[in-house]
């Protein structure tokens, strides 16, 4: 298998680096988001082990636009943290496993073994929300049949969370997951947008609901 490792620990890099050769894998070692980011998008690889801490982000925030981006390769978070929350996060943002630090070598090659047996995980194509439809391969929203005008950002947001449909997203990962930082005018700027496409949706506007001090959800809360 190819896979791609992102740690900004040099020891770490060179442990997993180590094991996962001796496995008979094939190796590529990056220490920053932006480094797996490059690889992901100009490589093809079986298998993702992405730390959770990189210094210039969050390997979580990484994992959803990869997703976004169509990106289904199996990801292993790797994470310091043993709260139940940071596991959740992790999941909902579209990783197909993690493990904690300090980790077993041995648990670490089985876990990338069964991530590279299942393969890329196949999302659905298109999610039907009531008379709303969101086709991810024409990149379009229809509502009763008619196609919606939407901008760029406010079908990434749609898409967003009707990938996560019925799941409540928090307005902190879908500012990270589509503009990467959190400035007040981002902030700001997707009050804006969410308004804008309760307005197109019309009397269906309910099916996109903010939930508050939580986030927002697309379609009734699971």
């Amino acid at each position: 298998m190819r896979i791609l490792v992102a740690d900004d620990d040099v020891e770490t890099r060179r442990l997993l680096v180590r094991v996962l050769k001796e496995d008979g894998h094939e190796l590529k070692a990056v220490g920053s988001c932006a480094g797996a980011h490059a690889a992901m998008t100009s490589g093809a690889f079986d298998v993702l082990v992405l730390d959770v801490m990189l210094p210039d982000g969050s390997g979580i925030e990484l994992c959803s636009r990869l997703r976004l981006a169509n990106l289904h390769v199996p990801i292993l978070l790797l994470t310091a943290s043993g709260e139940v929350r940071d596991r959740v996060s992790g999941l909902d943002a579209g990783a197909d496993d993690y493990l904690p630090k300090p980790f077993a070598v041995a648990e670490l090659r089985a876990r990338v073994k069964g991530l590279g047996r299942r393969g890329p995980v196949l999302r659905a194509r298109r999610v039907v929300i009531g008379p709303l439809a969101v086709d991810f391969e024409a990149r379009c929203v229809r509502l009763e049949g008619v196609v919606l005008a939407l901008t760029a950002r406010e079908l990434a947001i749609v898409e967003l969370l009707a990938e996560r449909h019925g799941r409540i997203v928090a307005r902190e990962q879908l500012i990270e997951s589509l503009w990467g930082d959190a400035k007040e005018s981002v902030r700001a700027s997707v009050d804006v947008l969410v308004a804008r496409i309760r307005r197109k949706l019309g009397p269906h506007a309910v099916l996109l609901r903010t939930v508050r001090g939580a986030g927002y959800v697309l379609g009734d809360p699971a």
